[in-house]
């Protein structure tokens, strides 16, 4: 096997754990019970899937071709830097507009918070 194979081997798997993480993050929306814990396992997984395949993606081209993209790197900067900042607020607005938390939620440390202010 050349270097070539090598490389399409490591991008592969990049790639596969990529897909893995995001088909969790799908089964994570379908089967939790409330809007909080779907957005928390679809900002962490999917988040984690994207990177992987966008860090495969510019591994494939970076060491096959010989091509830097900095459209790729900007685009893991910019998914690592946003997806978690999207989940915290869309789950704040949830909380503040009285969405009720599951009954298996354990605790509410934001009730005790807003009671304060």
């Amino acid at each position: 096997m050349n270097g070539n194979g090598y490389v399409e081997w490591i991008v592969g798997t990049f790639v596969l754990i990529g897909v893995m993480f995001s088909f969790l993050s799908a089964v994570g929306l379908i089967r939790f019970p409330d809007v909080y814990t779907r957005a928390h396992a679809v900002s962490k997984s999917a988040n984690l899937g994207v990177l992987c395949i966008l860090l495969g993606t510019f591994l494939y081209f970076l060491l096959t071709e010989g091509y830097f993209s900095i459209r790729l790197l900007l685009g893991v900067f910019f998914v690592f830097l946003t997806s978690p900042v999207v989940a915290h607020m869309l789950n704040r607005a949830a909380y503040r507009s009285g969405v009720a938390m599951a009954e298996e939620s354990v605790r509410d440390d934001l009730k005790e918070y807003l009671k304060r202010e």
